[in-house]
Parts: structure tokens; C-alpha cells; sequence
């Protein structure tokens, strides 16, 4: 894109200004010592002197430096950089000297972000490999081992083949849960939303989990006794997901006779506030800000268990804030954590209109 440069002709106004009163001071100095002084001739004499400088001046000052100027901008400009593209160049030395000086802090901060987003690359890539290839190769291996041959035993086969199964479908659960991700993000992920009791929603899920929890060890309570439904408008599959994977992991990270605990709060007028608090074992504070990364994991070493799509917590933010909620942590290792969201009570002209609606299709 052609950029238009500006001009300035300060520097050679004033160095032409200098000129014409030295020049004009000398001689009145030299008609004085002849006695021959004229105001009228010395004024001409000034003007011819000015001008004729001025336009030297200047002619320099475009060859010599407004050229060479105009070539920075021109290579500058290769890099795209809005903030040298938006503004009119301009030879003051001032106003460059700001420019450039902006330009190279915004340059900075732009490399600074790329190295930031790089190292998430790396990190990402790093373990989405670590979680597609332990089912790829547990099913690579039950696989190769039915086509060997030496397995000729009915239930042997049929055994390997459930558990390749069982890697199949755990493969097939990353690949849904990558392609909601993508989806949340896009906006793609149509929102269902409906009012329903946030309550029952809870209860339901705790007890599809209560097995997992018995199992290891972990108390599944709500902080109190709701006798009132709480109504509130959301898509509902999509938040009983979310309080399905924070249930999960606060039973996944939990320890042995801990407590799970979930509450329902009122902030305002228009929104609760839903807690899910353990006393598990807590997470350092130089992983909170990176929690909700896809795959990202608090354990470094690739220790942990197999289980999951290591993209709950991911997932878990993208709906809530798909909703135009926001998710909160607290945590304090040795101590527990807290994951909290936010959710729209219903509105009475919500409840009206889907009363309505439903009547209408009774009818």
C-alpha cells in the first residue's frame, strides 16, 4: 500500500532565518562602515539571501535525509506494522525518533506474544502425542497379536479385542472432545438453552458418580439441604457436563475418606454461583493460570493414570463462557481447591414464555 510522507520544512525555515540575519547583520556592519547604509537594500538583500537558502536547505535535506527516511519506512514497512502504516512519515527528527521508538516497543511485545504462543505449541502438541498414542499402541498391540496367529483360544481373542476396543473408543472420545473444543471456539456449538432446577441437574450427576466416589474413598454432599428448587437458564446438557468433569476431577484428585462438596449461591439478582470444593490434594499456584490448557497437565513427569481426554477442564471453561459466564479456581496445595462458575437465574419472562410454548404444544 502506497504510504504519503510529509514534509516539514522547519529545519530549513529556521537555518535559512539564521542565515538571512547573520548574512543581513554583516551587511549593515559593512554598509555602515562604508556610510552608505539603506534599509531598502539590506530588506532585498534579506529576502534574496533567505529564499535562496530556504530552497538549498531543503533541496538537501529531501536528498540526503528525507530519502533515506523514506527508504526505513519502506523496508519497515515489509513487516506489516500497523502503527508505521497508520501514520504520516515524517522527516522531524522529534516525532521519528517517537515512532520508531513505539514501533520497536510494539515489535517487542508482538515477539514476546510469539514466544508465548510458540512454547503453547510445543506444550500442545507434546501432549496431545502423549494421549493419542498409548490407546493407538494398546490397540497397535492386541491388534498385531490377533494376527500373529499364536492366540487360538475364543475368549483370549474375544478379551483383546474388548480391550482394543476399550482403545478405540477412548481414541474416539479425544477426537469428540477436540472437535467441541474447536466448535466453542469458533462459535460453531449451538446452545440449547431451557430452564431447569440446577439442583436436581447436581443431584443427578452425584449419583451417577456415586459408585467412582465410593470406590475411591471420596464423600460426595451437598453444604445443605435444598428444599426449593433453583431455576436457572442454561443449555442443560452442556452444564450438566460441566459439573460432571469437576465432580470427576475433585474424585480423581481427591484422597482417601476426603469430601466433596457442591453448593449453590445467590450473588445477585440474576445470578448463582456453583461450587464444587474438595480437601484434595490442591494444586501449586504456578499451574492455576494454566489449568484450563488443552491437555496441559499438572503432573510434568506423564506419571498420572490413564483415564479421561485430558480436556475436562478445557472444555469446562469454553461452555461456561459460551454461556457468557465466567469459572473461577481457588486452590491451595496440601489443602484443597475450589472450581466455582456462574449461571443466569431464570427470568420470569423466560418461565412465560416457555409456558407458553408448551402449551402450545400440547394443543
Amino acid at each position: 500500500m502506497a504510504i504519503k510522507f510529509r514534509r516539514t520544512y522547519r529545519f530549513a525555515f529556521r537555518t535559512s532565518l539564521y542565515i538571512t540575519l547573520i548574512l543581513s547583520a554583516s551587511s549593515l556592519l559593512f554598509q555602515f562602515y562604508l556610510a552608505q547604509f539603506s534599509l531598502a537594500y539590506t530588506f532585498a538583500q534579506g529576502c534574496i539571501v533567505f529564499f535562496a537558502s530556504f530552497f538549498v536547505i531543503q533541496f538537501r535535506v529531501e536528498k540526503f535525509i528525507y530519502k533515506r527516511i523514506k527508504k526505513i519506512y519502506d523496508q519497515v514497512s515489509l513487516l506489516e506494522s500497523t502503527s508505521i502504516d497508520s501514520q504520516p512519515i515524517t522527516t522531524d527528527m522529534a516525532t521519528l525518533t517517537k515512532e520508531v521508538s513505539k514501533f520497536a516497543t510494539d515489535k517487542k511485545l508482538e515477539i514476546e506474544a510469539l514466544k508465548i504462543r510458540e512454547n503453547y505449541r510445543k506444550d500442545f502438541i507434546g501432549n496431545i502425542s502423549h494421549e493419542l498414542k498409548t490407546p493407538l499402541f494398546t490397540v497397535q498391540g492386541y491388534i498385531l497379536t490377533l494376527l500373529s496367529g499364536n492366540v487360538k483360544e475364543k475368549k483370549t481373542v474375544q478379551k483383546y479385542l474388548k480391550r482394543a476396543n476399550l482403545g478405540v473408543e477412548r481414541l474416539i472420545y479425544i477426537v469428540n472432545d477436540l472437535d467441541m473444543i474447536t466448535k466453542l471456539e469458533t462459535g460453531n456449538l449451538n446452545l440449547y438453552k431451557e430452564s431447569f432446577d440446577i439442583v436436581e441437574l447436581i443431584q443427578n450427576v452425584m449419583e451417577l458418580l456415586e459408585m467412582k466416589a465410593v470406590k475411591s474413598q471420596i464423600t460426595l454432599t451437598f453444604d445443605t439441604v435444598y428444599n426449593e428448587p433453583i431455576m436457572v437458564y442454561a443449555d442443560m446438557e452442556r452444564i450438566k457436563q460441566v459439573v460432571t468433569n469437576l465432580i470427576v476431577n475433585s474424585i480423581k484428585y481427591g484422597k482417601k475418606d476426603g469430601t466433596t462438596e457442591i453448593s449453590i449461591e445467590s450473588l445477585t439478582q440474576h445470578k448463582i454461583l456453583v461450587r464444587v470444593t474438595d480437601n484434595g490434594e490442591g494444586i501449586k499456584k504456578e499451574h492455576i493460570p494454566r489449568l484450563f490448557e488443552r491437555f496441559y497437565r499438572v503432573d510434568q513427569s506423564g506419571s498420572r493414570e490413564e483415564g479421561g481426554s485430558g480436556l475436562g477442564l478445557s472444555i469446562v471453561k469454553h461452555i461456561v463462557e459460551a454461556h457468557g459466564e465466567k469459572i473461577y479456581v481457588e486452590s491451595e496445595f496440601g489443602v484443597g481447591s475450589e472450581f466455582s462458575f456462574t449461571l443466569e437465574k431464570v427470568k420470569k419472562s423466560t418461565k412465560v414464555f416457555r409456558s407458553a410454548g408448551a402449551a402450545e404444544s400440547a394443543e
